[in-house]
């Protein structure tokens, strides 16, 4: 299993320095995420200034980008990075793509097929010089100048992973991906159970023989002393509450038989009372969402729980090596992998 790290890009000018310290710490990979930022700025800077670790979104938002210019973005991060860029889309929810980003919303499994289609046609017409032709529902690729596609390069086969939570985009990322981003919002369980076989009946589908890469954040518990641990448990505990209040991450509570908590959150959401809804996460729901180990025990006891079932893991918080207290997790996560 490779341990990877997840970074917002708060500040471009930092972003050279991050990366040369997760490489020099031995990690494998370093994710951006998308927040308030574009995930792609800081892996130019980081492309520059690592050697061997891998450069990847976690994730970038799909549909509000036209897929040529992501294509386009994509591919010079390959160039740049000599190969390590892994391209991480996620889909969203319908409000936020219709009211925050004003895109149009369709079918997101079938819409991202489509998407994702059209990154591969735009990636071989950049290689083999043909033209960049694609019709489907949702887009339309027509024949563009030559000095319009970037110049062939030998690091043409960029990976893609996606990201969701239920079956129908896992089954997609079987189909036709190389890696699968999965939610934080999980148990071993439901990865087991649900997600598995879906990945499988995809790939029955797919010509593709690489086997499907999984990928994910796990929500941890930690702490020096008994107060850290207790604020760590009620911050994850509300990030699993925040995300238990919504419709499309149903199906893990429904797996466990937790269901009846969902318009209870709704109904403290509704109220603004997003504050006290960690009261409503109990400690059994919590032993199944999260990894909970001292600073010195996290690496290994995350490692022993997703063994066989991810290839990359890492911590849902940020890497911060300025905070002291997350210094010191990330520094024993190092001594763990060096060991």
């Amino acid at each position: 299993m490779k341990f990877d790290v997840t970074v917002f890009a708060d500040d471009l000018n930092q972003a050279s320095r991050l990366a040369n310290a997760v490489e020099a710490q031995g990690f494998d990979g370093l994710w951006v995420a998308e927040a308030a930022h574009n995930p792609f700025l800081p892996l130019a800077h980081a492309a520059l200034a690592t050697e061997r670790i891998s450069l990847g979104t976690a994730i970038a938002v799909a549909f509000p980008r036209d897929p040529l210019l992501m294509a386009r973005t994509a591919w010079d991060l390959a160039q740049q990075s000599d190969g390590r860029f892994i391209l991480g889309l996620g889909t969203q929810i319908k409000p936020h793509i219709t009211k925050r980003f004003s895109a149009a919303w369709g079918k997101p499994v079938l819409q991202l097929r489509e998407y994702i289609q059209v990154l591969r046609a735009a990636w071989n017409g950049f290689h083999t010089g043909d033209s960049l032709e694609y019709r489907g529902e949702y887009y339309r690729l027509a024949p563009v100048e030559p000095y319009c596609s970037p110049a062939p390069m030998p690091r043409a086969e960029i990976p893609i992973y996606i990201a969701g939570v239920n079956t129908g985009l896992a089954r997609l990322a079987g189909e036709c991906c190389a890696g699968f981003h999965v939610h934080s919002f999980h148990t071993p369980r439901y990865l087991r159970e649900v997600l598995l076989p879906a990945f499988r009946e995809g790939r029955a589908k797919s010509d593709l023989r690489e086997p499907l890469r999984l990928s994910s954040a796990i929500f941890v518990v930690t702490g020096a002393d008994a107060s850290q641990i207790q604020a760590s448990k009620s911050l994850t505990k509300s990030q699993i509450a925040f995300y238990a209040s919504t419709p499309s991450y149903r199906p893990v509570l429904e797996l466990h038989g937790w269901a009846d908590l969902i318009p209870q959150l709704n109904a403290m959401l509704r109220r603004n009372r997003w504050r006290e809804m960690h009261t409503l996460i109990s400690d059994e729901m919590l032993e199944e969402f999260a990894v909970i180990a001292s600073p010195a025990d996290l690496a290994y006891r995350l490692r022993e729980r997703y063994h066989g079932l991810l290839d990359r893991a890492g911590f849902y918080f940020p890497y911060e090596p300025t905070d002291p207290a997350k210094r010191l997790i990330w520094r024993h996560a190092a001594e763990a992998m060096e060991r």
